[in-house]
């Protein structure tokens, strides 16, 4: 036996119980306390609504300059909140090059069993999109019934697609001007609509029609050739779409279509709005509802491409949307 001990059983029996009486209330206390702390850090944590992160082309979930930088921001921002920055693929590596070479319906497949699988995303959650992850996140919306967003965040993102890249990410320069040669010749084909991401939200306003037919993710996320009355559903489900543009991108052409605007079908000069767009006029996608009732948001920054100052971040999209 220990001194302790030894000091314990030869305490007479009032002083014993005395002792058992104290040593009980006072591990209670302790108890109470440690309870209190764990409730309050989940409730804390309950009280901010979980978000889902996703990168755009040539980035990865993870990386430290990138979404790891901004994840870590969003912490300090919104005390206890869960952040799931959305990895497609075993390792970064796979990640960056999923990001160009598997098709966004596979992606999309993919991030809604990562969503499927973790249970504090299961009563819903907010979601940022970073460029084409913004429609990728759209997509999840629409094909994923276990994808509860509450709030979408589109940070640049192509809703009517593409119809030009000046610059392609991470790629060199020779491979992004092949790149864009493929897409300009090509991209509607069905070995290029299967291998390049990029090919997938291709919208070319000159051939409406080649677009609406072999488009294989944009035509059909965006109603083009019948109605999915589920993907109404879910974009009407939202309590606010939020689209960022960025007045001054030079990676996206036309930048309006990170407002849902486009080229008038038959040229690729002069722009319509989404209001003027038959995707908001003839409702494909339930955008009238939401446009009525004030949750359809339209916010610009000035900068490039994904170029923000966290103020106006903190202050138009966390403290509006996040809280």
């Amino acid at each position: 036996m220990n001194s302790c001990e030894l000091a314990v059983l030869h305490l007479p029996i009032n002083d014993r119980t005395n002792f058992t009486l104290w040593f009980t209330m006072k591990t209670g206390i302790l108890i109470v306390v440690f309870l209190s702390s764990v409730c309050y850090c989940l409730c804390q944590s309950q009280n901010v609504t979980p978000i889902v992160l996703w990168h755009g082309m040539g980035d990865s979930c993870c990386f430290f300059f990138s979404l790891g930088a901004f994840q870590e921001k969003l912490s300090k921002a919104l005390p206890g909140v869960h952040i799931h920055s959305l990895k497609i693929g075993s390792n970064v590596i796979e990640d960056v090059e999923n990001g160009y070479l598997m098709h966004p319906d596979k992606q999309i497949k993919e991030a809604c069993d990562i969503v499927k699988s973790d249970p504090l995303l299961s009563v819903g959650f907010n979601a940022i999109g970073f460029s084409q992850g913004a429609q990728f996140l759209r997509g999840l919306l629409q094909k994923c019934p276990e994808a509860k967003i509450r709030n979408l965040i589109s940070l640049g993102g192509q809703h009517q697609g593409v119809y030009g890249l000046p610059n392609c990410g991470s790629l060199s320069h020779p491979t992004c001007d092949y790149l864009r040669r493929i897409l300009n010749h090509a991209a509607y084909l069905g070995w290029v609509q299967k291998k390049l991401v990029q090919a997938t939200y291709w919208h070319d306003p000159l051939n409406e029609e080649e677009y609406r037919n072999y488009s294989t993710f944009l035509a059909d996320i965006n109603n083009e050739r019948q109605i999915n009355q589920d993907y109404i559903k879910s974009i009407q489900s939202l309590d606010n779409l939020v689209l960022v543009k960025f007045d001054s991108d030079t990676m996206v052409q036309p930048v309006e279509t990170e407002w849902f605007g486009f080229y008038k079908p038959g040229q690729a000069v002069e722009i319509e709005n989404l209001q003027e767009s038959a995707l908001f006029i003839d409702d494909r996608l339930g955008l009238q509802k939401l446009n009525d009732e004030s949750r359809l948001h339209f916010l610009s920054v000035p900068g490039n491409h994904l170029i923000f100052d966290w103020p106006w971040f903190q202050d138009n999209i966390i403290n509006t949307f996040l809280k």
